[in-house]
């Protein structure tokens, strides 16, 4: 990955925002930055890998910089960070090194080092950010393996839910933007196939408020799309595990979401 990053040094400004330190091992967090930033222009962030084991998150961003990210030179200033928990995603883990969900800590106090380093990266560009876009994956090990680790560590009972299969979107309640949600199912259905709700009329544990969106507060649940303020927010989750895609179309989905996110903006 980290070669990756080296070779879009030559097109983007690359930003080292901190230093990961678990154990007797350390992890460079690295951004990717517009090298002609204008602040005339509109500022979009872009994130991946804040669960280390969606892998599609931390590829398709790396994939937009590299063959999309250029289309938008001269219309949007670009902030991307492809990989927020390099622990995580060497390890294909969704928790931190300590046993913390970084997405669900991007709060003043935050215990997770990922989150802080996030939100310490920004804040030169608080006020300026029109939209956030962060790739996520829903997989069948969140329900085999994670949920209950989650429950086990809380001292909660394990409550089961069904796994969605297939691309949906989480939109934040408190700032719902249904036709940008629109713009990237309509633009994704034609790589991947969109959730569909179950019989309660939900998707995991939340309504569904169209196809494929549902919503979260995201500012109360500590999620990294409510760290900007931005008008135009997104969590895309795609669904690796389904018998219906491949590796190959997840990340696809996450391009063509951040294209459709982009060009909407």
């Amino acid at each position: 990955m980290l070669r990756r990053v080296d070779s879009l040094g030559k097109q983007f400004d690359q930003l080292h925002y901190g230093d990961l330190a678990y154990a007797a091992e350390s992890f460079s967090l690295v951004a990717l930055r517009s090298s002609d930033w204008q602040p005339e222009l509109p500022s979009v962030l872009i994130t991946g890998g804040v669960h280390g084991y969606e892998t599609s998150g931390v590829l398709g961003a790396l994939r937009f910089l590299e063959t999309q990210a250029q289309r938008y030179k001269d219309r949007l200033n670009l902030l991307v960070v492809p990989c927020v928990s390099p622990w995580a995603y060497q390890r294909v883990q969704r928790w931190n090194f300590d046993a913390v969900d970084p997405n669900r800590s991007f709060r003043a106090g935050s215990p997770a080092h990922e989150c802080v380093a996030l939100m310490q990266l920004i804040e030169p560009w608080r006020g300026q950010f029109v939209a956030h876009i962060d790739l996520h994956e829903t997989t069948d090990t969140d329900e085999s393996e994670f949920r209950p680790a989650l429950a086990a560590r809380d001292g909660a009972t394990f409550e089961p839910c069904n796994i969605p299969d297939g691309f949906y979107v989480v939109d934040d309640a408190d700032n719902p933007q249904p036709d940008f949600q629109q713009a990237i199912i309509d633009a994704v259905q034609r790589v991947t196939h969109i959730a569909v709700a179950d019989e309660h009329g939900k998707i995991l544990d939340a309504p569904a408020v169209a196809q494929g969106v549902i919503r979260y507060a995201v500012q109360a649940l500590g999620l990294c799309t409510g760290i900007t303020g931005a008008r135009y927010t997104t969590t895309t989750e795609v669904y690796p595990d389904s018998a219906r895609t491949t590796p190959e179309q997840c990340i696809a989905a996450q391009v063509v979401a951040l294209c459709a996110a982009l060009e909407f903006v």
